[in-house]
């Protein structure tokens, strides 16, 4: 494991297994020396083989950067082991920190043989060095390799779980970042759509406004009143305006609507690749140009009618429906759907709920009507109506 991504618990849990690693080869020198073993020298030098080859892993870069390196320098360090266990039943102590080595770098399906074999060769030299075989000669080695085997799992586990837990709070960032962001484009997309409406309304009526009166007080002058040429100028003036004007409110059209008309917005959206019902789109009637913030209305309800079947009606196909008549054009929407009742439907809204409210208000802003047809079992409908201006299409 490279030192540098350690947090400080494993730091210290890192630093004291290497104190246990060097107390207890140091316990194993000394006391073979203290009892003026014959092969004193022999423990000593397995002892400081084995604290070489077990320091050369804290140093060597490859140990830390690959699992085969790590495995062959465990491999390594177990043989020196065997050798000073070989000479002295107190390298048996040695055991217990190789257990947790075995239990960190090697894959579940190998160190759990490794640690069972490591706790045999521990009581066989325990026995072969004039031990007696006893319940704690088994027992200790045995209950040592359990503890190990229960922190490590134990850890692994805490670790996982703290790793869940990281990528949750990742993931309900990211989700925030990207409804604020959501949020920020619905609100630039209502805004562009609010003052659309209102250049339509006000400032682009009242050029029109303001140029038919003009065309009329032109029509009422003799063709050689002096003011016939002040009055055709402002016309003028007043048609380039207003044609400035219809170019700020399709500007300011939904992307949907930059590229095309009404009907083409509402076929590409019919085809939009999406999980639920087939969509079919037809026109019905001879289509007429239609203001845009009409355009606008009537798409956005298409949109949002769809999205409901989509999300609640678990239909299998649904039909948009644009038809043009002598004075108004209608939007349908159908679905064979579960269906609702309406006036439950119509009590959700009033505790909150905005899908089909906002739908209505749309159509009335703009001076239509906005039905809902829907039993349940037998799918939904609704339509949109709007009138038709007289004479101008901005």
């Amino acid at each position: 494991m490279d030192p540098g991504s350690l947090t400080p618990a494993l730091r210290v849990l890192r630093l004291c297994l290497h104190l246990l690693m060097a107390a207890l080869l140091a316990l194993a020198a000394v006391r073979a020396v203290a009892a003026n073993d014959p092969d004193a020298a022999a423990v000593v030098a397995a002892a400081v083989l084995t604290g070489a080859v077990y320091a050369a892993g804290s140093f060597v870069p490859s140990v830390r950067a690959t699992r085969a390196a790590a495995a062959l320098w465990l491999g390594a360090l177990c043989t020196s082991w065997l050798v000073l266990l070989w000479l002295t039943p107190d390298g048996l102590w040695v055991a217990f920190p190789l257990y947790f080595l075995q239990l960190h770098l090697l894959p579940m399906r190998w160190s759990l043989p490794a640690v069972a074999a490591t706790a045999g060769l521990a009581i066989l030299s325990y026995v072969r060095h004039g031990g007696p075989l006893g319940p704690g000669a088994v027992i200790g080695p045995l209950l040592g390799a359990a503890v190990a085997v229960a922190t490590v799992l134990g850890y692994q586990a805490l670790y996982r779980e703290s790793e869940r837990h990281r990528q949750l709070v990742e993931e309900l960032i990211s989700t925030r970042a990207e409804l604020a962001a959501a949020e920020r484009h619905a609100g630039t997309l209502a805004e562009r759509e609010r003052l659309a409406r209102e250049i339509h309304d006000t400032l682009a009526q009242g050029l029109s406004s303001i140029q038919l009166l003009l065309r009329a007080a032109e029509r009422t002058l003799p063709g050689d009143s002096p003011a016939a040429e002040h009055i055709g100028q402002a016309r003028q003036a007043a048609q380039d305006n207003l044609a400035e004007a219809r170019r700020f409110v399709r500007a300011l059209s939904p992307p949907d609507l930059e590229h095309g008309s009404l009907a083409g917005a509402l076929e590409r959206l019919a085809r939009t690749g999406r999980p639920g019902p087939r969509v079919r789109f037809s026109v019905s009637g001879t289509p007429v140009p239609l203001p845009t913030p009409y355009e606008v209305a009537l798409l956005r309800i298409a949109q949002s009618a769809l999205a409901n079947t989509v999300r609640h009606a678990g239909a299998e196909r649904a039909e948009i429906t644009l038809t043009f008549m002598d004075a108004s054009v209608t939007l349908d929407v159908v679905d064979d759907g579960k269906g609702f009742e309406p006036a439950a439907e119509s009590r959700r809204a009033e505790e909150g709920g905005f899908g089909l409210p906002a739908m209505r208000a749309r159509a009335r802003s703009l001076g239509g009507t906005f039905t809902v047809e829907s039993a349940p079992g037998q799918g939904t409908a609704v339509a949109a109506t709007l009138p038709l201006p007289l004479g101008d299409t901005s």
